[in-house]
């Protein structure tokens, strides 16, 4: 998992409640469990005009020019706003990984469904929680600017906007150390890994039959 640090990200946004996991990654997708790749059918549904299937030609698809992402000034987006209830709907661990192989790493919006919020850490992606009318005004700001930026703190827990008022967030201690260190649940695991050795190593002089 990449280290989170400080982000000056392009914004995009998403102006809709209560975006559930199938709409972000729909459930024909769902049969790989390599974490990438998902980023060309991250919101397929809306984002093309045909219905996609796996290892389809992305390339080659119709897009919905109606869709926000796909407006040339949103291209390369790094940050999204969201509204209420982000990830609602089933558990699938797909979605925050087509949200990270699309090229999002900080989502900001109200409110998330639990399960996604928590997935999103241990996937790398920063999931923001701001008041609503915090989220109100970034809306307006980035509709009325095209190229509109924010640069997001982990370490200060702060989003700083153009106009230079920052904004703080809160983030949970030890998923802020994690993300801030690119430790997800392996990389937690393997840290304890000469402590895994010597119980091994014990275990097996103790117990040698369990290994004949």
């Amino acid at each position: 998992m990449k280290p989170f640090k400080v982000l000056d990200g392009l914004v995009a946004p998403l102006d809709r409640a209560n975006v559930d996991t199938d709409a972000i990654i729909p459930k024909q997708f769902l049969k790989s469990i390599k974490r990438s790749g998902f980023g060309p059918n991250a919101f397929d549904e809306w984002r093309y005009l045909d219905v996609g299937q796996p290892g389809q030609d992305n390339s080659t698809r119709p897009l919905n020019p109606d869709f926000v992402l796909n407006q040339p000034r949103y291209q390369g987006a790094q940050i999204l706003l969201t509204r209420d209830n982000f990830g609602c709907g089933s558990s699938r661990e797909h979605a925050p990984w087509a949200l990270e192989d699309y090229g999002f790493r900080v989502l900001i919006g109200p409110s998330f469904a639990d399960i996604f919020f928590n997935n999103s850490f241990k996937n790398g992606l920063l999931p923001i929680k701001l008041g609503a009318d915090e989220v109100d005004e970034l809306f307006r700001q980035c509709a009325a600017s095209e190229g509109y930026r924010l640069t997001v703190d982990l370490a200060a827990q702060t989003i700083t906007r153009p106009d230079g008022k920052a904004i703080a967030f809160e983030v949970d201690p030890f998923r802020k150390e994690c993300l801030l260190n690119g430790w997800d649940d392996i990389g937690l695991t393997l840290r304890q890994a000469d402590k895994i050795r010597a119980f091994e190593a014990q275990r097996r002089a103790e117990h040698p039959y369990y290994f004949a």
